[in-house]
């Protein structure tokens, strides 16, 4: 199969991935974890957390996901993509919403009875 590169990817996602992969690097550090210990503990071989904490594009996100949970963000993993923080998609149902509201003919009727 086919790898794509990571100078296939757009500027900023490859920026962030960087970050992201030197964040991981430090916070490893800073717990004083070695890079053998978080290896093992998050599952993976030490070349992958190597290219993990290089912000390598080809490594899945599962893997990202169990080096986070080493150092105990999992809650920033699904925080991600969190739908109540998508200012986007919260703007496009807002203009997607009706002018008005009438009530059906159902409702009319039901109304309508003593």
């Amino acid at each position: 199969m086919h790898r794509r590169s990571a100078t296939t990817l757009a500027s900023q996602v490859e920026r962030a991935l960087k970050k992201l992969g030197s964040d991981i690097n430090e916070a490893r550090r800073r717990r004083q974890i070695s890079t053998m210990t978080m290896s093992q503990k998050a599952m993976i071989s030490r070349p992958t957390l190597t290219r993990v904490e290089h912000g390598d594009a080809g490594v899945s996100l599962g893997k990202y996901a169990s080096v986070l949970f080493v150092l105990g963000m999992t809650d920033r993993v699904a925080e991600l993509a969190d739908v109540s923080h998508d200012q986007v998609g919260l703007e496009i149902l807002r203009k997607e919403l009706p002018k008005r509201i009438r009530a059906s003919k159902r409702q009319s009727r039901q109304k309508r009875k003593p």
